[in-house]
């Protein structure tokens, strides 16, 4: 834990959501599991978080590896998985050959959005016992959190 954690008084609450994170990303990993399709039942967590930001529309592959902060292969190799699965069509993009378009295939797109929408049910539950105020301190707490560790990945400079 950096210095300025533990400096600010937040040490207690950074110990408990260190402990909570791992537990809940497990559960929320076996929930996800249980609800999986049964013509997809090779897929997990990853393969939720693919469909989840092809939801509202396609996407090139490359910018859906940046959404999911993953690697080109890596995000393809997802892409091939859904595509066998029957969950998404792939296409080449018209305007520039080399780039690969990913959407839901429109017959399973009522399977994909019930699988979504079970992942999520456990999410929304708790959202739900919130008040307005509360679901966007937490929700705003998350963004912040996010950007933090993206930028305790990034690679440091030294001058």
């Amino acid at each position: 834990m950096r210095k300025d954690a533990t400096a600010s008084g937040h040490s207690a609450a950074c110990h408990r959501l260190t402990r909570l994170f791992p537990r809940i990303a497990r559960q929320m990993r076996r929930y996800q599991d249980g609800t999986t399709p049964p013509t997809a039942t090779e897929l997990g967590p990853r393969h939720v978080a693919t469909l989840e930001q092809l939801r509202d529309g396609p996407l090139v592959v490359g910018d859906l590896a940046a959404r999911l902060g993953l690697n080109l292969s890596t995000a393809s190799g997802l892409v091939a998985d859904l595509d066998r699965a029957g969950l998404v069509q792939r296409s080449t993009d018209p305007a520039d050959r080399r780039r690969t378009i990913v959407r839901i295939d429109d017959a399973n797109r009522p399977t994909v959005t019930e699988w979504l929408d079970g992942a999520a049910a456990p999410l929304a539950r708790v959202l739900d016992q919130l008040g307005d105020d509360e679901r966007r301190a937490f929700l705003k707490a998350m963004d912040l959190l996010e950007v933090e560790l993206g930028r305790e990945q990034e690679p440091t400079v030294d001058g």
